[in-house]
């Protein structure tokens, strides 16, 4: 009986030392996962921010130009929000989905992969 003790306990150490070794693993996969795809959405961010900020650039330039191109300068602005407007409310109402789904399955293949 003593032999099958000793035999048995070197064993259930293995299979414990294998369930820390199997949680740590599933542990360091989640945490490069995640920083991946917290990279990929930081760097995106970014990019889009600095896209904003020239689209915004532009737009006041467009605007000015608009406004004294009619004679009024709030005219050029009326028009420039009007165009946004309109192009934010197609966006919304026909690509929402699409780009929901899209983002959902980029997400999903970071994951994945």
């Amino acid at each position: 009986m003593e032999n099958q003790v000793d035999f048995l306990e070197p064993l259930i150490e293995n299979a414990r030392e294998y369930g820390k070794t199997s949680l740590e693993l599933y542990k360091l996969k989640a945490i490069e996962k995640s920083s991946e795809i917290s990279s990929i959405f930081i760097s995106r961010l970014v990019a889009f921010y600095v896209f904003g900020l020239f689209i915004l650039m532009v737009s006041f330039g467009l605007a000015y130009w608009l406004g004294d191109f009619m004679g009024k300068i709030y005219l050029g602005f009326l028009c420039v929000g009007g165009f946004y407007g309109v192009t934010g409310a197609i966006l919304y109402f026909f690509l929402h989905n699409w780009m929901k789904e899209r983002t959902n399955q980029l997400i999903i293949k970071q994951m994945l992969n």
